[in-house]
């Protein structure tokens, strides 16, 4: 096992990597909302074309592993990128690890968002949103007004669970060269020989994550569940 001192030396290493981490999780989860909050109202749309993009796309992507797609979204965007570039007289380039991270993986994450978005929308009583329409309010402000503040609460607890399982699976942008903390996990424990050990770190410092998410989404229901008659069953 590792010393105290060796530790030491190579946490504040560890914590470079644990904040690109953090960095990825938030711009993913970002893109996943937009992405995922489109491919719920496609699925409501009037167009058959709309509806069908929108359930290939979250069938698709769901059915296929997280790791299968980002390395094929990696090096086959890889290659096309390079493609159009010589086809332009560019030359070759590198596209960034980073910016591919948070793609595929708000990418995978947007057709999972987007069954939770549309499950919530469901939710919502039909008669609000009639009674909006009766006002004379568009179908923009409908969704504005009405819809995504009554759907927000019905969402979170899916929402929860998908971003506790998007910030695990940035562990796999080690394995396209991104520099986390799990890619740094790996380089000290070649250095040290000793790669149980920092893994279990990385694995801690997850579960440390993952006990301030839990916090912040408990404290989202509570505020978005005021007002919510709570019904008592009693035998």
């Amino acid at each position: 096992m590792l010393s105290m001192d060796e530790v030491i030396q190579y946490l504040p290493f560890i914590l470079r990597g644990m904040a690109l981490t953090i960095e990825v999780a938030l711009l993913s989860l970002l893109l996943a909302c937009v992405l995922g909050m489109l491919a719920a109202t496609a699925k409501f749309s009037a167009s058959a074309l709309a509806r069908g993009v929108s359930g290939v796309y979250t069938t698709l992507v769901r059915g296929i592993p997280d790791l299968v797609l980002m390395t094929l979204l990696f090096f086959g965007g890889q290659i096309m990128v390079n493609q159009f570039t010589d086809a332009m007289g560019w030359g070759y380039m590198d596209v960034s690890p980073f910016i591919a991270g948070v793609l595929t993986i708000g990418f995978i994450f947007g057709a999972y968002m987007g069954e939770t978005f549309r499950g919530a929308i469901l939710c919502v009583p039909r008669g609000e949103i009639e009674a909006g329409y009766a006002f004379g309010m568009t179908p923009l402000r409908v969704f504005l007004r009405i819809t995504l503040p009554a759907m927000i609460r019905h969402a979170l607890p899916g929402f929860g669970n998908n971003w506790l399982v998007l910030m695990k699976t940035t562990a796999l942008v080690s394995v396209i060269g991104l520099h986390d903390m799990v890619f740094r996990a790996g380089q000290s424990g070649v250095a040290t020989r000793q790669p149980f050990s920092f893994y279990l770190l990385v694995a801690l410092l997850f579960l440390l994550l993952t006990a301030f998410s839990n916090i912040g989404l408990r404290y989202l229901e509570r505020r978005y569940s005021v007002g919510v008659r709570v019904g008592v069953h009693r035998a």
